[in-house]
């Protein structure tokens, strides 16, 4: 097994050692848009587990308490969830137009409604910061075959070139440079198939969070008209 991982690694390097400078600079390129988006995938999942932990305590305080002063004393403790900020957003606009009617001890606001749009401008903010980096792995998804088929054809026009000036035309002449052309298709597969593997998968997380704080906005609008009207 040892033998032959070494084997697999010392054919690689003597390829990647051979290669162009066009094909060089065609790997570098894809490795470094292979990096970073390894470095997005990490820090999303490990965000969407948190942020999946936090907002099931989260809805379990808010479920068990009767008040939305009770909530807020405890909002601080679920930060990574994005129904914190929703339900932030909420109490404030609560806050700014709550007054008392001539029953004693009797709060009211003013408007509903207004309320409402204050949880969805909130929820909106949310999706959308849950959505940064995204694009970046679309996009690496999208161009980095492209990146790798462009290195293989500049690497094929090379051999062939190469070829054309030998003094023997035949496929064992011609065939290592094809073979080191073809490293940078493979380079570009191997950037652009974990992008798009990630890239729907946090989609459809985002897609889960959306469908919560919608839920949650409902609930949060019905504790508000039973305590408040």
């Amino acid at each position: 097994m040892n033998a032959a991982l070494l084997l697999f690694q010392n054919e690689v390097g003597q390829l990647l050692a051979n290669t162009g400078l066009v094909a060089q600079i065609v790997l570098l390129i894809l490795l470094i848009f292979s990096v970073i988006s390894w470095a997005v995938i990490l820090k999303k999942y490990s965000s969407f587990k948190r942020a999946r932990r936090a907002s099931g305590e989260f809805l379990r305080v808010f479920r068990e308490s009767k008040k939305l002063s009770e909530i807020k004393s405890s909002a601080d403790a679920y930060k990574d969830s994005p129904l914190t900020d929703v339900f932030l957003s909420g109490y404030r606009e609560i806050e700014g137009q709550v007054y008392y009617s001539e029953n004693p001890g009797k709060p009211r606001i003013r408007s509903i409604e207004s309320v409402e749009r204050a949880l969805q401008i909130a929820a909106s903010a949310e999706l959308t910061r849950r959505e940064q980096w995204l694009s970046f792995l679309a996009t690496t998804g999208g161009i980095t075959p492209f990146i790798g088929l462009f290195g293989t054809v500049w690497g094929i026009i090379d051999a062939f070139h190469g070829l054309a000036n030998a003094t023997t035309a035949s496929l064992h002449s011609v065939a290592p440079g094809i073979s080191e052309a073809l490293i940078t298709t493979a380079a570009g597969l191997f950037a652009a198939i974990p992008a798009v593997i990630a890239y729907n998968y946090f989609l459809q997380r985002i897609k889960e969070f959306g469908t919560l704080m919608d839920d949650f906005s409902l609930e949060f609008l019905n504790m508000t008209e039973r305590n408040f009207k």
